[in-house]
Order: structure tokens, then sequence, then C-alpha cells
């Protein structure tokens, strides 16, 4: 495992040492969690972005390439 440092405000660094304590478990154990939940979140959202825009083109009646070059001719 690689250590890295951070900055953080106070008031994180309160809540962070409180809540970890009440799980009991270390800081650095819930700032792990925390990260690979973010990360699952991001990337789950790069996904869902190409899910929702899969097929749009479809109900067009003119290709793509057709499109842009009839918008490139209007410059």
């Amino acid at each position: 495992m690689i250590r890295t440092i951070i900055s953080l405000p106070r008031e994180i660094k309160v809540w962070l040492d409180d809540y970890s304590k009440k799980k009991n478990k270390p800081t650095a154990e819930t700032i792990r969690e925390a990260l690979k939940e973010y990360k699952e979140k991001v990337e789950s959202n790069k996904t869902d972005s190409l899910s929702a825009t899969a097929g749009l083109w479809t109900e067009r009646e003119i290709e793509g390439n057709e499109y842009v070059e009839k918008l490139r001719s209007e410059w």
C-alpha cells in the first residue's frame, strides 16, 4: 500500500476521527472506504452517461457525417 499525506479542514478531521472512533476502526480505513465508494460512484456515472445517450441518433433521418458537413458548410 502507498502512503500519502493530505491536508483537511479542522472540522472534517474532527468529524472523521469521531466517526472512525464510533465505528471502532482506524481513520485511515474510513478514508480508504470513502475513496473507494467515491471512485465507484464516479465510474458508474460515466457508464450511466453512455447508457443514457446510446441510440439518440437512431431517430434522425440524416447520417452523422452528413449532419456535421452540413453544419460546417454554414460557417
